[in-house]
């Protein structure tokens, strides 16, 4: 069993046990990355045919089924587990009633056809991790005193 393989699967199971700092030891981490080495994994393994990171000037090539957007603005953190795990398991958070033409034979995600895992180092990974993670931006949902939520 090679080792990508072990990690992924430990890291489906851990990647949930940590908290919403995506700097926090808690739960599963892997050594810290080299953010240019992941800049350079993510052009090598052409992750730019499907997504789309600001700063990259590969030129993108995916359809528009396949248009991923990675890193900008989100409402909560982007912790190390979530990347890890959208990185070697990407089809664990598909949300119910995505298009069709969004998800691969069988209701799985899009990235899983060019098996990754398969040619993916853990070096690779760690670097990716450690490229993207800084992309994302947390903004907070804006409070309206005024406005009423009904139940």
């Amino acid at each position: 069993m090679n080792r990508l393989l072990m990690l992924s699967s430990l890291a489906a199971i851990l990647a949930g046990c940590g908290a919403q700092d995506p700097t926090s030891s808690r739960g599963f981490r892997l050594p810290d990355g080299d953010a240019n080495a992941g800049r350079t994994a993510f052009v090598q393994l052409r992750c730019y045919v499907c997504h789309q990171v600001e700063g990259i000037d590969a030129k993108f090539e995916g359809t528009g089924a396949a248009a991923v957007k990675l890193g900008g603005t989100t409402l909560r953190v982007k912790t190390y587990g979530d990347l890890v795990t959208s990185i070697i398991n990407p089809s664990h958070r598909i949300a119910p009633g995505t298009d069709a033409d969004r998800v691969a034979p069988g209701g799985v995600s899009l990235m899983e056809i060019p098996r990754l895992n398969d040619v993916m180092t853990v070096r690779q990974l760690i670097d990716l991790v450690a490229f993207l993670q800084p992309t994302y931006h947390v903004q907070p949902p804006e409070l309206n005193p005024y406005a009423y939520t009904y139940p």
